[in-house]
């Protein structure tokens, strides 16, 4: 099932396995801004990550003295949603606990996306209400695969990523899916990170210090590119398959266990902790151009 979103400028694609938006089409030019999810490469096109984000150590976490296994990025992405059209540029999907969930997550959780065109953009919040008599302890993040090049004029090469206000990245690098002990400094030329296929060779990119809240791609040859907004996510990545057509910008409220995390799940670095009855929410956006 595939719910449509339109306005005079946009039209936006999502489907109801994963809440995961396929399309993001300028009706201007008819350019899509989304990766193709060819599945040579990746077949995913802008998973959501809950109730983990990145991979756990032996893929096991534990509340105290039980232990529990998750995939890497959680469940949601592979499950179905509820879906609720609120109007043509407006639709809510969610995703509630059940007996198969409280299996691997022990916990009551309604967690929803909302999408919702203005304008050239989308808009995508997650909202996370804890239904339960306990603390609900969770990581959410983004995962959206912009095409790269956008237009058949231009290469991966010509493209670039334009931070609105970083002079540097400090890079967490990945080992086993897990965070090492190892940074790398990333100077960038007048904020700006060209973009390499080899740059992602080594997997994700990972900040936990990024200042910036927006982050436009935009190439050398046209005008063609997007702005990417995010507030309050403290963590974000930056990844592509390897020699693929896309690039991921993807931010984080929540991170991959670090390589001597004693896989206790209230330790995690990045749990959000949500007391019972309480809502929660974040959001990013999409502007294109």
């Amino acid at each position: 099932m595939m719910i449509l979103l339109e306005n005079e400028h946009i039209k936006v694609a999502v489907a109801a396995k994963g809440a995961e938006m396929q399309h993001i089409i300028s009706k201007q030019t008819n350019l899509e801004y989304l990766w193709k999810g060819d599945s040579a490469y990746w077949g995913k096109f802008s998973p959501v990550l809950f109730p983990v984000v990145g991979g756990l150590k032996n893929n096991t976490y534990s509340i105290g003295d039980q232990s529990y296994q998750l995939p890497r990025h959680g469940f949601a992405r592979d499950l179905e949603f509820e879906v609720q059209q609120i109007n043509e540029q407006e639709a809510l999907f969610t995703l509630s606990n059940n007996s198969e969930t409280l299996k691997v997550y022990p916990f009551e959780f309604r967690f929803s996306l909302r999408y919702k065109l203005s304008g050239a953009s989308v808009s995508c919040t997650y909202e996370v209400h804890n239904p339960g008599v306990k603390d609900l302890l969770f990581s959410v993040g983004g995962h959206p695969a912009f095409a790269v090049p956008l237009t058949s004029d231009t290469v991966y090469e010509d493209y670039y990523l334009d931070f609105s206000q970083d002079e540097a990245l400090h890079v967490h690098e990945i080992e086993d899916n897990l965070i090492s002990d190892k940074t790398v400094v990333i100077q960038l030329n007048e904020r700006k990170l060209n973009l390499q296929h080899d740059l992602f060779y080594n997997d994700a990119l990972v900040m936990k210090d990024l200042n910036s809240k927006s982050i436009q791609l935009r190439n050398t040859k046209n005008q063609h590119g997007l702005t990417f907004r995010f507030i309050d996510f403290p963590f974000f990545g930056i990844w592509a398959a390897k020699d693929a057509d896309f690039v991921c910008l993807e931010p984080w409220c929540g991170i991959a266990d670090g390589i001597h995390h004693n896989q206790q799940l209230s330790d995690k670095e990045g749990i959000q902790s949500l007391s019972p009855g309480l809502d929660w929410k974040r959001s990013w956006a999409v502007e294109i151009f």
